[in-house]
């Protein structure tokens, strides 16, 4: 590895973030081709099904690259699913050395796109830039590995740490800025959850709302194991080509489905534990749903349930600068924590953010 191949392959990385949250299940991927130390052509993956990002970057020239170096900031596929190989359309344009940022995390296929290369005489490097690699895809190396989505959980506190005043009022905590964030995370992911007693709180539509107008709508996910959820709800008079997911117990379900099924609301019966939906089994309902990423916005019960399962892959914690002044306020999280200081959970990979007077931190469980 060089320093050109360092600066090929942060361009096909700059690619590869254009297709963000538009091309699940599979992973996000840019390809940028090089001749004479200079870019020729570049693509990435636009959505699944469509054209992968090499076979994107070379249909820009469309004739044969004999002696060019291709960079893929993925490992190039070499089976077949929504489009041919990707390996195949390499070797027909001739191109004689593949840079990859990272190995295909798919226990059934690492390895096989770079070997089949390898044998035919083509030069491949492995392993540039793989940990920013792995990081920009760290939603579909979770889901290839384990069949569960990648859970972000995020919160809004105040400086004393409350999500909500002790009647459950929390509009606002945080700023506007902070707000058009949260909003951009929902572009990104595939689903975004909450649970019942946010929507009577606050009665949210979970809905992506960009300045510019160009946001889409991630599925909305109420858990509600009574299925107390008013039928005048935001989440089920939508107005959005995405739908809305009422996860509740096998009895609730029969007892007022209808009603729901009416206005276009889908429902999924779940095991409940200690009386309340199991967040464990949910997640592997949603993974047989191919919903590859899950931001988790409320509330305090189902944070803590996931905390105390360690469920959560990643927080994004806001902190704004006000001050409830009382002991009754709504925590991050309910229900029993740590006993000693020395078995809190540590977030790692820390990073700080500010959005006007709003502080974000962004964090990885050390489980």
């Amino acid at each position: 590895m060089n320093d050109i191949d360092v600066k090929f392959m942060r361009l096909a990385l700059q690619d590869a973030r254009k297709g963000l949250g538009r091309t699940s299940p599979n992973p996000a991927v840019g390809a940028v081709i090089t001749r004479k130390g200079k870019v020729i052509a570049k693509g990435y993956h636009r959505r699944a099904g469509l054209p992968h990002a090499e076979v994107e970057a070379l249909n820009r020239l469309g004739n044969s690259f004999p002696g060019d170096t291709l960079y893929v900031t993925l490992e190039p596929c070499n089976h077949v699913g929504r489009t041919p190989p990707c390996t195949q359309a390499i070797l027909k344009s001739g191109i004689r050395r593949v840079v990859v940022g990272m190995k295909d995390p798919n226990p059934m296929v690492a390895g096989m796109g770079c070997e089949f290369l390898r044998e035919r005489g083509v030069e491949v490097l492995t392993g540039v830039l793989e940990s920013e690699c792995q990081k920009l895809n760290e939603d579909f190396l979770k889901f290839v590995t384990s069949k569960r989505p990648f859970i972000i959980a995020k919160s809004a506190l105040t400086m004393d740490g409350w999500i909500a005043t002790s009647s459950g009022q929390s509009k606002w905590v945080t700023n506007d800025k902070s707000r058009e964030f949260v909003h951009r995370l929902r572009d990104r992911i595939d689903a975004v959850m909450v649970g019942i007693g946010t929507i009577l709180a606050d009665d949210p539509s979970l809905t992506t709302r960009l300045k510019r107008g160009k946001g889409r709508d991630p599925l909305r996910i109420v858990v509600d194991t009574h299925m107390r959820t008013p039928i005048n709800a935001k989440v089920v008079k939508h107005n959005s080509s995405a739908d809305t997911l009422i996860v509740t117990s096998e009895r609730a379900a029969f007892e007022n489905q209808h009603r729901f099924q009416a206005k276009g609301v889908s429902t999924l019966t779940c095991p409940t534990r200690a009386g309340r939906i199991d967040l464990a089994a949910l997640m592997a309902r949603l993974g047989e749903m191919s919903v590859m990423s899950l931001l988790v916005e409320g509330g305090a019960s189902i944070i803590g349930t996931l905390l105390r399962e360690k469920l959560i892959d990643k927080f994004y914690i806001f902190k704004a600068p006000k001050l409830l002044g009382g002991d009754d306020g709504i925590p991050m999280a309910t229900g029993p924590g740590a006993k000693r200081m020395d078995e809190s959970l540590i977030l790692k990979e820390i990073k700080v953010r500010r959005f006007g007077d709003d502080i974000l931190i962004r964090g990885y469980p050390a489980y």
